[in-house]
């Protein structure tokens, strides 16, 4: 058993953040840190394609001093990288995270089949709102812990709603 199988919850966890005091680009980034501080591999999916290049690019850069390693597609070694970036549905690097960002969906089945399904979600924006409702419901019926993060004051992410 590797260490982050140990680490692996009994069940999977979906955790949906609710941006309301920054973007997806600065609160991204701390989180895929977490993960892969505890071993995880990452496949970030996107509504599209170009927003996916843009967080690709803003990953190298986010701060001075540190960077996120992550590919996609085009970069080759796919099954190599530790966070693999797609507007698509693969997800060649054999991750136990699943991140949606910008509209993404991940179906029942998924919700199920990863250790955690996190989905960033766009507060002031209806239709995200909308989409990340359906998400928990899938969540729940997948049986997956659903978890509800928000911002609060400072941007520091407060649990307000779990699934029972």
């Amino acid at each position: 058993m590797s260490d982050a199988d140990a680490a692996s919850p009994a069940r999977p966890e979906a955790f949906f953040y609710h941006l309301t005091a920054s973007a997806m680009e600065a609160a991204a980034p701390p989180l895929l840190e977490k993960c892969l501080a505890r071993g995880w591999r990452v496949t970030v999916r996107g509504g599209a394609a170009e927003r996916i290049a843009a967080l690709g690019a803003h990953l190298w850069t986010y701060e001075d001093a540190a960077f996120l390693p992550h590919g996609d597609a085009g970069d080759g070694f796919a099954e190599r990288q530790p966070i693999y970036l797609t507007a698509g549905g693969e997800t060649p690097n054999a991750p136990q995270v699943l991140c949606l960002v910008d509209g993404a969906a991940a179906d029942e089945a998924e919700f199920a089949a990863f250790v955690r399904v996190m989905v960033l979600f766009d507060g002031a924006d209806a239709e995200a709102l909308a989409l990340a409702r359906r998400q928990w419901s899938l969540a729940v019926s997948a049986g997956a812990r659903a978890l509800y993060w928000a911002q609060g004051e400072g941007g520091r992410w407060e649990k307000r709603r779990e699934s029972t």
